[in-house]
């Protein structure tokens, strides 16, 4: 839509009050009173290069004013008004168009494809070309106009907000980023310039930084005429001299790069503001400039600790286009997005990366590749094309893209109707997903040297979850589809314009859902047992026909060494009970295979404390008998199930204390850092935290999946962190934008509690819930209503129905 003819102000088009933002003032300060006098009008020149006219009383006439930004904190995540990142997003995009953001061409080009995904929306070639024609925002923009492209295809779905995210997320990293270069000449009277930032002073030969030196080795800073001065520390390690000298260009510049620094010590160094030096009572000696308002840490202190009022969320940003919608069925819309986002990248582990290993490879027999290959590349092609339509109609939806085309997009059900439609032609392909699952089974189990390339490609930072369950997302995929359609034609009335469509969707998909049931379930119980064989060993045939699994859970079995903690495994015909080994994939040791046809279950509840019922336990005593045998296995079935699903008992927790390896890889450092992508599998979730769960908790969690941007904060953080968040296979997955590959950190959810913040815990945002096991705690928090109870839902179905159990701890005394 380029730029609009009336442009309103970067305040006003953010929707923001008369008071902006934060000031540095002291509280309850305010500016000085104009004195009086003749009033003369002055041009403020705003970052979006609109002007604002003031009356003050000055004597110059006709002067204009630019509002800048003055200090450039290291890291942009610590702007958390989304005014504030607006603003500096201006900045970064005057200093590039003046080339004072001097940069190569890749990060030119990928810094101006985010500002015009912010300014146009999503790609449109003929448009971006145009676009770009028309607007310059960096020198010799026209040799660049295809790369800013290439990269500006890769935005499709960037809100502005998100924009502007990632565009300070480049722009930190630069040399550059917040520079202002002041000129120099050395003792030799070589030309330098000198810079400050947040880490200290800089030197800059050209535009390459020569020199650094840090707060923390700076002694003093002062100037004499046209010299500025650098006083260190002594440093025994160094061979600088204790004084440093550079020549400026007159006194008055030296005085100002002087006062700048000091400014830039007190805002990033101090922790309050500095005192008012006493004045002298006879004779001044040196200047009296002190930094006046807030630092750095005292206005993210008060950010946090007052009552501030946020801007909303992703205003009205464009000015003369309609606002950011908040209808129940746009966020409906936009879980779709989010999840086919997530769905198309588990698509591409299977037909990108997994094809590229084993397509080389000659272990995989041609039957499999076909097999795989000629069913996965048409869905991905398919869901592609659907990807970029619900991309295109959220973007109108949101007032983003080609605003000008008359027409209600405020609808989603005609896009799903024409798209699952066309999925019709494909049910063949989806049907043969099973039998993908079993021919790669039996290849592996055929071709020694393919269970190996499967397995080290299982190791790989993009085989997040088992590729098994890669290969089966299809189908669930389906199961998705059904439940927005059904939110979407609960949430309309008969009579909205989308409802029709909605439901006509809903009767194409449930057709095939239904089509496929049998087979999905066959499959998910196929898929279990194939995984649990790669965590068990001592067992020859996990895998054999009419095997189901129903359960497994940890539990203390009492034999003549007293309690040990074992893993039990429940299927429809046999009770397994395991130990964890020490090999170096800490699998399972089978030490017992207990057939259920021989076997009784009885239930003894002990207290050791009567009055108090303290202590309580549950003991299960197993007996076999020769010469019985059960008319029906269902009575036993029952009966382990709640062997394995007893409720919580008041015991301790037992011995097993130790975290799984991903809560370690979830901590507050795990994104700054490349941890191993694999945790422990849900079995050793299980082991670690007493926890117990069902293949009614498995497909529950099929069912239950979740994509979206959160913003995270631990719990004795200040900051919020933007993520990409998965939710999948009970676990918390954690990106930095939707487009990475795989993720930087995972949490399962297994044993957590999910919340609601209390009063006490002083986090005072909206749409915020709680995740907390033991002494591990996290806050997330979503954007509206909808979004905040949609992942309160998923959550609560791996942290609730997968009910925690409790065994007898070794401190109490022995039940006999």
């Amino acid at each position: 839509h380029g730029k609009p003819e009336h442009r309103a102000s970067a305040a006003q088009r953010l929707g923001a009050q008369e008071t902006l933002g934060i000031s540095t003032l002291d509280p309850g300060h305010r500016p000085p009173t104009m004195p009086p006098g003749r009033h003369v009008s002055i041009k403020i020149r705003m970052l979006d290069d609109t002007e604002e006219v003031f009356d003050v009383s000055v004597r110059p006439k006709h002067t204009v004013l630019r509002f800048v930004v003055k200090f450039f904190p290291p890291d942009h995540t610590q702007l958390l008004e989304e005014l504030t990142r607006y603003l500096f997003a201006l900045q970064v995009k005057h200093d590039l168009a003046c080339g004072r953001l001097a940069c190569n061409d890749s990060s030119a080009a990928l810094l101006v494809s985010h500002i015009i995904q912010s300014e146009i929306g999503d790609f449109e070639e003929s448009q971006s070309r145009q676009h770009l024609l028309n607007n310059s925002y960096i020198p010799d923009q026209v040799a660049l106009i295809d790369r800013i492209m290439e990269f500006h295809s890769k935005n499709v779905g960037q809100t502005p907000a998100e924009s502007d995210y990632q565009l300070l997320e480049v722009a930190r990293r630069l040399e550059l980023y917040g520079v202002r270069l002041h000129p120099a000449k050395d003792r030799e009277g070589s030309k330098l310039s000198l810079a400050v930032a947040h880490t200290g002073v800089l030197v800059f030969q050209g535009h390459t930084k020569i020199n650094a030196f840090n707060w923390s080795k700076v002694r003093k800073l002062s100037f004499k005429r046209k010299r500025f001065l650098i006083k260190l520390r002594p440093d025994l390690n160094s061979s600088y001299q204790d004084t440093l000298e550079f020549l400026m260009g007159s006194r008055d510049c030296c005085k100002v790069f002087w006062k700048i620094c000091v400014e830039y010590h007190a805002f990033f160094r101090l922790f309050e503001e500095p005192k008012p030096k006493p004045k002298p009572v006879l004779f001044t000696r040196g200047s009296s400039f002190r930094f006046s308002g807030r630092t750095q840490k005292q206005v993210i202190d008060y950010v946090k600790d007052s009552e501030f009022k946020k801007i909303p969320f992703e205003s009205a940003r464009t000015g003369n286009l309609p606002r950011f919608p908040t209808d129940k069925a746009y966020f409906i819309a936009k879980e779709l997005l989010t999840t086919e986002r997530t769905y198309l990248k588990d698509l591409e582990v299977v037909t990108v990366s997994f094809q590229n290993l084993v397509g080389k490879d000659d272990a995989a027999p041609d039957s499999l590749k076909s097999t795989i290959f000629s069913n996965f590349d048409p869905l991905y092609k398919f869901h592609s094309g659907f990807l970029r339509e619900v991309e295109q109609r959220l973007a109108l939806w949101e007032g983003r893209s080609n605003a000008h085309i008359k027409g209600d997009y405020q609808r989603i059900g005609d896009v799903m109707l024409k798209n699952l439609q066309g999925l019709k032609p494909l049910t063949a392909h989806l049907q043969k997903h099973s039998e993908a699952l079993v021919e790669l089974e039996k290849a592996c189990r055929g071709s020694r040297r393919l269970e190996v390339l499967v397995r080290d490609f299982e190791l790989q930072k993009v085989c997040y979850i088992p590729l098994n369950v890669f290969i089966l997302r299809p189908l669930h995929r389906l199961l998705h589809y059904k439940q927005i359609l059904e939110r979407l034609c609960k949430h309309y009335p008969p009579t909205h314009v989308d409802f029709r469509d909605c439901r006509a969707a809903l009767a194409d998909v449930s057709e095939v859902v239904a089509q496929l049931h049998g087979s999905m379930i066959k499959m998910e119980n196929f898929q279990k047992l194939l995984e649990l064989k790669k965590d068990l060993i001592g067992i020859d045939s996990l895998v054999t026909p009419g095997r189901e699994f129903i359960r497994l859970g940890c539990l203390s079995k009492l034999s003549g060494k007293g309690l040990q903690q074992r893993m039990f495994f429940l299927f429809n015909d046999v009770l397994l009970y395991t130990s964890r080994g020490m090999t170096a994939t800490n699998q399972f040791k089978v030490h017992g295979q207990l057939p259920l046809h021989d076997m009784t279950v009885t239930c003894l509840h002990v207290f050791t404390n009567l009055a108090t019922m303290k202590y309580c336990a549950t003991i299960y005593l197993i007996r076999f008998y020769s010469r019985i045998r059960l008319p029906t296995l269902s009575p036993c079935v029952c009966g382990i199930n709640r062997f394995l699903n007893f409720p919580e008992s008041t015991t301790e927790d037992s011995c097993a204390e130790a975290e799984s390896e991903d809560d370690l890889m979830a901590s507050r450092t795990s994104l700054e850092r490349q941890a191993p992508h694999r945790g422990n599998t849900t079995v050793h979730v299980c082991w670690h935290r007493n926890t117990s769960v069902s293949m009614v908790d498995f497909s529950i969690a099929v069912e239950n999946q979740l994509s979206g941007n959160l913003l995270r904060k631990f719990k004795n953080s200040n900051g919020w962190q933007k993520l990409w968040v998965v939710f999948t296979n009970f676990s918390l997955f954690f990106y930095k934008t939707h487009q990475d590959d795989y993720p930087l950190a995972s949490l399962p959810l297994l044993g957590y509690s999910v919340t609601i913040p209390t009063e006490s815990e002083n986090i005072h945002k909206d749409y915020v819930f709680k995740l907390h096991f033991k002494s591990h705690v996290y806050y997330f928090r979503s954007e509206s209503e909808y979004t905040f109870e949609r992942w309160m839902e998923v959550i609560r179905s791996a942290t609730v129905s997968a009910s925690s159990t409790r065994i007898l701890s070794r401190k109490e005394p022995h039940p006999y």
